[in-house]
């Protein structure tokens, strides 16, 4: 029955549940398994048609009724894309590309996070430079009423690991965010720096990347991250960076 279910979730994730809810009612017409070859004339690609064989030698080797198969059908796709509606992923990417997939570039993603902010917006970097794009999307966001924070490395000269002060810049140009530090590594963490680099928005929707916030990182660099929209991950990420700051781990500077 494993090897079933596992066929029966393969084939309703490369299809829409409208071609999932018709293959179940061919099923369901059907005497039993011995009659599933009958079906292979419903898949419309190679790969459907590889993952509808394997249903069906999976259907012959269980030997349920049909409208037991139909069921499980019907009931995986809906799940399987209820899923996916609440939870979304895409891979971000920007260097080199293959230009055999297609993929979302860094400055995009992060801009999409910023200008969908509402209410809260929390970003970390190690290094942050000016750049004209991702500050204009910033000031934008404080003008509609978004609580900008922002958690960057401090310099050498306040006890952090970079010689330029970031973190004097930002609040020079963004006077109305929080600017977060991370001050009091304790012994544990001595030698430590702030190398997250994410953006979430009110819970609901993060960037998570190798990316600092800055040109060669947006434009030359290979870096890679994931868009999440949805789902408990950027509701724990944003609440967990909040809580850094309840608990005094950073501190606003």
């Amino acid at each position: 029955m494993k090897n079933l279910l596992e066929a029966v979730i393969e084939l309703v994730s490369d299809s829409p549940p409208e071609r999932s809810e018709q293959l179940a009612r061919l099923i369901g017409t059907l005497p039993g398994a011995t009659k599933g070859s009958t079906l292979l004339g419903w898949a419309a690609n190679p790969r459907a048609k590889s993952s509808l064989s394997k249903l069906v030698t999976e259907w012959q080797a269980a030997d349920i009724p049909s409208d037991e198969l139909a069921g499980m059908i019907i009931g995986a796709s809906t799940a399987y894309h209820h899923a996916k509606a609440e939870q979304e992923i895409e891979l971000v990417w920007t260097g080199p590309s293959s230009t055999l997939i297609a993929t979302r570039k860094t400055e995009q993603a992060l801009l999409q996070v910023i200008d969908a902010s509402e209410h809260r917006l929390f970003i970390t970097s190690f290094v942050v430079y000016d750049i004209r794009s991702i500050m204009a999307a910033l000031e934008r966001a404080i003008d509609r009423g978004v609580q900008v924070s922002m958690l960057l490395e401090a310099s050498e000269a306040h006890g952090g690991g970079i010689s330029i002060d970031g973190i004097a810049k930002m609040k020079s140009v963004l006077p109305s965010a929080k600017i977060f530090s991370w001050v009091d590594r304790g012994d544990r963490f001595v030698g430590g720096k702030v190398h997250a680099k994410v953006a979430v928005a009110d819970e609901c929707f993060c960037f998570i990347s190798s990316a600092n916030l800055t040109a060669y990182a947006m434009e030359k660099n290979m870096e890679a991250g994931v868009l999440i929209r949805g789902g408990a991950t950027p509701q724990r990420l944003h609440r967990h960076l909040e809580a850094l700051g309840t608990t005094h781990v950073i501190v606003e500077v």
